[in-house]
C-alpha cells in the first residue's frame, strides 16, 4: 500500500493541464466520490496495526496534495477565463445568425388566420383522412355528385368509406356536431382532389374556410366579412358577388376583388377583366345545420373557402404551382425576408 500511496504522489506532483475536462477526469481519478482515495482508505482497514500510523499519514498526505493540485488548477484556469473576458471588444459586431424561412403558404395562412382572429374567429382544425359522413354527406352532397366518384377523390380503399378530404368543410361538420352556436371558426388546412397537376393546378392544396353560425345572420353579414378580409388582406375594398353554387350553401357565390389594369401583370392575373376571383362562399344549407343537430328554423349561418396556393402565387409571383411543393432550398429562401 505505501508503495502505491508513493507513485501517486509522484503522479499528482507532476500532473498539470490548461483544460477544464482533463482538470475534471483527474478530479474523478483522485478525489472523486468513487476515486483511488475512497479505495485507498477502505484498504487501510487491512493494513497491519503496526504500519498503521505510517501509512496513515502517507494517505492523509496523498488526500491534501491531490486537492491542493486540484484547486491551484481550477484557481489558474479561471483566471485565464477572466483576463479573457477583460480584453474581449463587447463593441465587435457578433456573430451572424441564419435566419430560416417560412413556406409561402405557411405565410398566407398566418395572415388570413391573423386577419379573422381580429373579428372573433377562433382557429379550428380536423383529420386530413375523413369519412363519407363528415366529408359528403352531411354537407348535402347528394350520392350522385361527381366529387364522390374515384376520379374526383382519393379514397382509401375500394371498400373503404374512408378517403383523404377534398375540403376543410368537413371541420365545419365535427365542430357544430360538438359544439352549440353561436359559432364563428376558421379552418386551414390541406386538402387532397384527384386531379392532374400542371402549372396552374396540384392534387394537394390548402383552403381555409371559415363560417358564422347565429341567429339571424344574413348575407350581408356575409359580404361585410368578406369586405372586411379584402381591404385588410389585399388593400382592395371594392368587391363583387357572383351566383355560384354549392352543394353545402344556399345561395352561393363567388367572389371577386377589382384588381385593377394597371401594368401588364394585372391584365395577366385577372384576365384582362380588372377583377381577380377569390374565393366561395354562401348561407349554410339548412339541411346543413339539421344534419348536425342544429335547428335551421331558430339558427343561420354563412361560409366562405378561401384556396390558398393560387392567392400566394400572385402575392410572390410565384409562375408555377409546383414549386410550392418540391421544397428546392433555392425556392424557399427566397422567403427570408418576409418572415
Amino acid at each position: 500500500m505505501l508503495e502505491k500511496i508513493e507513485a501517486y504522489l509522484k503522479e499528482i506532483e507532476s500532473f498539470s493541464t490548461s483544460s477544464k475536462e482533463e482538470l475534471e477526469q483527474f478530479r474523478i481519478k483522485f478525489i472523486g466520490s468513487k476515486g483511488l482515495l475512497k479505495d485507498l482508505f477502505d484498504d487501510f482497514k487491512a493494513v497491519p496495526k503496526e504500519q498503521k500510523k505510517e501509512a496513515g499519514q502517507k494517505l492523509n498526505a496523498l488526500k491534501n496534495s491531490a486537492t491542493e493540485k486540484f484547486q491551484n488548477l481550477l484557481n489558474n484556469l479561471s483566471n485565464q477565463t477572466e483576463s479573457k473576458t477583460e480584453n474581449f471588444d463587447y463593441s465587435r459586431p457578433g456573430t451572424p445568425i441564419n435566419l430560416g424561412s417560412q413556406h409561402p403558404v405557411s405565410i398566407v395562412i398566418k395572415e388570413m388566420c391573423d386577419i379573422f382572429s381580429r373579428i372573433g374567429f377562433t382557429v379550428k382544425e380536423g383529420p386530413e383522412i375523413e369519412d363519407d359522413w363528415h366529408n359528403f354527406t352531411a354537407l348535402n352532397f347528394p350520392e350522385e355528385h361527381p366529387a364522390r366518384d374515384m376520379q374526383d377523390t382519393f379514397f382509401i380503399n375500394s371498400e373503404s368509406q374512408h378517403a383523404l378530404r377534398t375540403h376543410t368543410s368537413s371541420v365545419q361538420i365535427r365542430v357544430m356536431e360538438n359544439e352549440k352556436p353561436p359559432l364563428r371558426i376558421i379552418a386551414p388546412g390541406r386538402v387532397f382532389r384527384n386531379e392532374a397537376i400542371s402549372a396552374r393546378s396540384h392534387c394537394i392544396f390548402h383552403q381555409v374556410e371559415g363560417f358564422y353560425i347565429d341567429k339571424d345572420v344574413s348575407f350581408a353579414d356575409l359580404k361585410q366579412t368578406l369586405q372586411y378580409f379584402a381591404k385588410e388582406f389585399f388593400g382592395k375594398a371594392k368587391i363583387r358577388l357572383r351566383p355560384s353554387y354549392f352543394p353545402f350553401t344556399e345561395p352561393s357565390a363567388e367572389m371577386d376583388v377589382y384588381w385593377g389594369l394597371e401594368t401588364e401583370t394585372d391584365y395577366k392575373i385577372t384576365k384582362g377583366t380588372g377583377w381577380l376571383e377569390v374565393l366561395g362562399c354562401g348561407m349554410i344549407d339548412p339541411n346543413v345545420l339539421e344534419n348536425c343537430g342544429i335547428d335551421s328554423k331558430i339558427y343561420s349561418g354563412y361560409a366562405f373557402g378561401i384556396g390558398v396556393e393560387r392567392i400566394a402565387m400572385q402575392r410572390f409571383n410565384i409562375p408555377d404551382i409546383r414549386m410550392i411543393f418540391e421544397n428546392d432550398i433555392r425556392f424557399l429562401n427566397q422567403f427570408k425576408s418576409v418572415i
